[in-house]
């Protein structure tokens, strides 16, 4: 049986004069009552929520509507997206199973301040032991949504589990997302997206679809985030954040496109008088 989504996408904060936008997917770990009172823990995270213009958080326990509010009381800045549509994806196409365990909140944003004016959100957080199925399912997702939306850009990202035994390398091949070349991954398979010493794992990933996207993600932009080392903390003091670390990019901004595309324009000749 499907679980209750556990994730929660922010729309944030940013001063308008971003040269890039930042996204984000961060699975904080068992968000709830006992890491909200935990004060270093917390200002981890706000620290951590700050640097993204838009990030998808994961397993939020917030039963209570508490911890939404609270965030949003320690941020501040202006929205740089606003939401065009969205959607909660039900997998009930005739003749296939129902694979995910958390059906997929697909949202539609626009943005007025990079050159990609607009893109869905695809987030995803499996349970481990269906990651296979549920990866490959996003094809389906990509499928039903441009169908229903007539959009172009896509980001896919989450905790998808894909890494380590939950998706060997002889799984590869029967995943659509990853066989069709149509789909770029950002976070590749070397990527140890994991806090603990004893796993290296890629579990958490970024997929792009839609070649207007792809071309415009800022170069070198897209990594795990190492919140241990960029805060100097302990590994326990890491872990009481979470088991993993952030995985983000950047989309060029419309200003630099438009400086950029000045810079390279040709010059015009100047008139000799004689």
């Amino acid at each position: 049986m499907p679980q209750p989504p556990t994730f929660l996408l922010l729309l944030l904060l940013s001063t308008g004069s971003a040269l890039a936008l930042r996204l984000c997917s961060f699975n904080v770990r068992s968000f709830g009552e006992a890491k909200k009172e935990n004060k270093n823990a917390m200002d981890v995270i706000v620290k951590v929520i700050k640097r993204c213009d838009i990030i998808l958080l994961m397993e939020i326990k917030d039963s209570n509507n508490i911890i939404c509010p609270m965030l949003m009381d320690r941020l501040n800045g202006e929205k740089l997206l606003s939401v065009k549509k969205r959607y909660l994806y039900h997998d009930y196409q005739a003749g296939d199973t129902d694979v995910f365990s958390r059906e997929p909140f697909v949202v539609w944003f626009q943005s007025r301040y990079t050159v990609v004016k607009d893109f869905v959100i695809v987030p995803l957080h499996t349970t481990p032991e269906t990651s296979v199925k549920e990866i490959d399912e996003l094809a389906d997702v990509y499928t039903d949504m441009k169908r229903r939306w007539k959009a172009e850009n896509f980001i896919f990202m989450g905790d998808f589990n894909a890494g380590c035994s939950y998706v060997p390398k002889k799984a590869w091949k029967n995943i659509r997302l990853r066989t069709d070349p149509g789909f770029v991954w950002l976070i590749g398979d070397q990527e140890d997206t994991t806090v603990k010493e004893s796993t290296n794992c890629a579990y958490d990933r970024i997929v792009l679809r839609g070649q207007e996207i792809i071309s415009f993600v800022v170069h070198g932009s897209n990594r795990t985030f190492d919140f241990q080392k960029a805060y100097g903390l302990t590994k326990e003091e890491a872990l009481d954040v979470s088991d993993h670390f952030p995985v983000e990019f950047k989309l060029q901004s419309s200003r630099v496109f438009a400086t950029n595309k000045k810079s390279l324009s040709p010059r015009k000749k100047k008139t000799r008088h004689s």
